[in-house]
């Protein structure tokens, strides 16, 4: 199965690397702030309403990044853009170590967002663009794993930093640690071009023009209809994601230390999740790879947060609630990338990514203010079960594009075909 990685050439493979670095760091300055939230919630008096807007305020923000990069990468370029997003979500998150009540914090989150959420919509369209129509899917979602690698590298900084400093010092430096991503731009700078493909086709739009271009036929059903996709991931994926570390310090009654350990296993199951993603979305599609995610998701929250079980038991389930959780999004790069020829490829990914991201981020906001009349397994349930069940009513009116080639432009799709006026 490690094979076809010695099939790419030298250039996807150092695409690759910076991706997956990209990737991997972005995660770690932004699943940060799910550790620290019990944190705030004490010593800031802050309510779990509040620590839930600081989360949604960041995803927000990210959908209005994501939206200008990827009109922007049409315009500039991949690789200038993705520079440019990594060092922005990094000088964010140093600041935010900095904050010194609930208003500074939430400025610094929703300047952190806008980076992070550029930093995905360059980032995907280049990988997408790069790697050949075979690997396309697996290399993109292999890529994606290292979200998992920088979950886990937050987790496992959250204990040493909380095992060894105070703790009003511990949730700072966490956030000072943040600024390492802007080494990666050296990198890019050096070893990664802009795609072959991107600087044959550069389009001629005014920028302006770009931010809208896939909100009009023949694009425009075809765009709401992801974006509507997206969005059930995106949520079931928060409702977890910003609302474990919590759930399992104050609900189940674990420490700051034991949390990290079970968020560990969980973390492991989501890197196996993307890997496992990767290579379903080559060999079954990616229509299927998102059912198989959407329905065990559906099943798993659940069952993790309602069986009666003791702590060993909810550590091992952790690991394929995981797996289940995060397959999905191994194959959402790729299958928005062959959705749109590549004149307008940068902004289709980008907004469909960030309203999606945008609206699944009002879900752990949601979650925080009904978890003081329901209790916070019931909130975090309820809302995870009704994303799944709205990406999978999305996902049946897409079609499937497993092995289109890019330099084909795709074809409208019916329902969004432009009127013929000569008729």
């Amino acid at each position: 199965m490690r094979l076809w990685l010695f099939d790419l050439t030298t250039r996807e493979r150092r695409t690759m690397i910076g991706c997956f670095g990209g990737w991997v760091l972005d995660a770690l300055d932004v699943q940060v702030y799910s550790f620290i939230i019990p944190t705030l919630l004490a010593t800031w008096r802050i309510s779990k309403g509040e620590a839930g807007l600081l989360g949604t305020v960041a995803l927000l923000a990210s959908a209005l990044g994501g939206w200008a990069a990827g009109a922007l990468a049409d315009r500039l370029g991949r690789v200038r853009v993705l520079q440019i997003a990594i060092l922005w979500y990094a000088g964010f998150t140093f600041l935010s170590g900095f904050s010194w009540n609930f208003g500074a914090l939430f400025l610094c989150r929703a300047g952190q967002g806008i980076g992070f959420g550029g930093e995905w919509a360059a980032g995907a369209v280049l990988m997408g663009e790069v790697i050949r129509d075979r690997y396309r899917g697996r290399a993109v979602g292999l890529v994606q794993s290292g979200w998992a690698v920088g979950w886990a590298a937050a987790a496992i900084l959250y204990t040493l930093a909380f095992a060894t400093l105070p703790e009003g010092l511990a949730w700072r430096v966490l956030f000072w640690i943040g600024l390492a991503p802007a080494g990666l731009v050296f990198w890019l700078r050096r070893y990664v071009p802009e795609p072959a493909l991107y600087r044959a086709q550069a389009p001629r739009r005014e920028t302006m023009a770009q931010f809208f271009a896939v909100l009009r036929p023949p694009y425009l059903a075809r765009t709401l209809k992801i974006s509507l996709m997206v969005m059930g991931a995106q949520a079931s994926n928060y409702s977890v994601s910003t609302w474990l570390p919590t759930y399992l310090k104050t609900v189940r009654g674990l420490s700051a230390v034991n949390t990290g350990g079970y968020l560990l296993l969980h973390i492991l199951g989501a890197f196996l999740g993307f890997v496992l993603g990767a290579y379903c979305a080559d060999a079954l599609g990616r229509k299927p790879t998102f059912a198989i995610s959407a329905l065990g998701s559906a099943v798993m929250i659940p069952l993790y947060l309602f069986l009666p079980l003791d702590d060993h038991m909810i550590l091992l389930l952790g690991l394929p609630l995981g797996v289940v959780l995060y397959m999905m999004f191994s194959a959402m790069g790729p299958f928005m990338t062959e959705m749109y020829p590549t004149a307008v490829r940068g902004v289709g990914q980008g907004f469909c990514y960030s309203a999606g991201r945008a609206a699944g981020a009002l879900f752990p906001a949601m979650i925080g203010f009904l978890a003081d009349r329901l209790g916070l397994g019931p909130a975090i349930a309820l809302f995870g079960f009704a994303a799944c069940a709205l990406m999978l009513a999305a996902l049946a009116m897409l079609p499937e594009t497993a092995g289109r080639a890019l330099d084909n432009a795709p074809l409208p799709e019916p329902a969004d075909a432009a009127p013929n006026h000569a008729d």
